[in-house]
């Protein structure tokens, strides 16, 4: 006769008189946490209540953790080690559902969403726990550091010798006060050696100032911007003097409509 598993009891009395409504999640839930202690009883090679000669590690009881999934909130038991720490795969970011909640956390944040109206956001996508301040806080943080970490990135050491410099005003919040004021954001595009378009860098200051201008260009060098031959951009005053300054010996060509990057 097949072993009856220890949670089928549960799992039966589930079908007893209540709604589908009510078995999905938690038949998702039994699944997940199955997979959470196969993998656990995996990476310290004994199951639970069980002890080995090779064993890699004991357990130390267990700490809740809530997943949000498709058939809403699901409250899982992750087992705690002594000397290590567990995190089950399925736990990882942006795995299922995290994948839409973080798109809309992020589309939010583009967009200037407040903070505490971020529950109403995702509540479609079935979390009913909502997403706390300081979560959407740490997730924007995150989006900030994978933009700096982008717009600092080493450009290529074949260069681009075809460079488009660009600026564009626009109103945003800034300081404490949070004021509505103007912003000058420039922005340089390449053709790299494959002949595609690549976004090199991109600024915001308080103006087009040659200032401004020069530092943005020095910092393309710094990052390895290496043999343009043509740069191409507007009339400018305080963009052409920077360009004369910053890439002595390249040739400037204006253009003669707005560049549709």
């Amino acid at each position: 006769m097949p072993k009856t598993h220890c949670a089928a009891p549960e799992l039966v009395s589930l079908l007893d008189g209540i709604t589908a409504g009510e078995l999905i999640p938690e038949l998702a839930r039994h699944g997940l946490q199955q997979l959470i202690e196969l993998e656990v009883a995996a990476v310290i090679g004994a199951d639970r209540h069980e002890r080995t000669a090779e064993g890699h590690g004991y357990r130390n009881g267990f700490r809740h953790r809530s997943l949000t999934t498709q058939v809403g909130d699901i409250e899982l038991l992750i087992p705690k080690l002594r000397a290590s720490s567990f995190l089950p795969s399925i736990l990882e970011p942006r795995r299922r559902v995290d994948q839409a909640l973080y798109a809309v956390i992020m589309v939010a944040y583009i967009n200037g969403v407040s903070t505490h109206k971020v529950d109403a956001l995702v509540a479609p996508l079935g979390s009913q726990s909502g997403i706390s301040k300081s979560q959407v806080s740490r997730i924007c943080q995150e989006i900030d550091q994978q933009v700096q970490a982008f717009l600092c990135r080493p450009l290529q050491e074949s260069g681009y010798a075809y460079v488009y410099m660009d600026a564009i005003c626009l109103h945003g919040r800034l300081g404490k006060a949070l004021q509505v004021c103007s912003r000058a954001v420039v922005v340089a595009m390449g053709v790299n050696v494959d002949g595609r378009r690549e976004l090199l860098g991109l600024k915001v200051g308080d103006s087009e100032s040659e200032g401004f201008w020069s530092e943005f260009i020095a910092s393309l060098k710094e990052r390895g911007l290496p043999g343009a031959k043509l740069v191409i951009s507007d009339a400018h005053v305080g963009l052409t003097k920077a360009i004369r300054r910053q890439l002595q010996g390249c040739v400037w060509q204006r253009r003669t409509e707005r560049c549709a990057w």
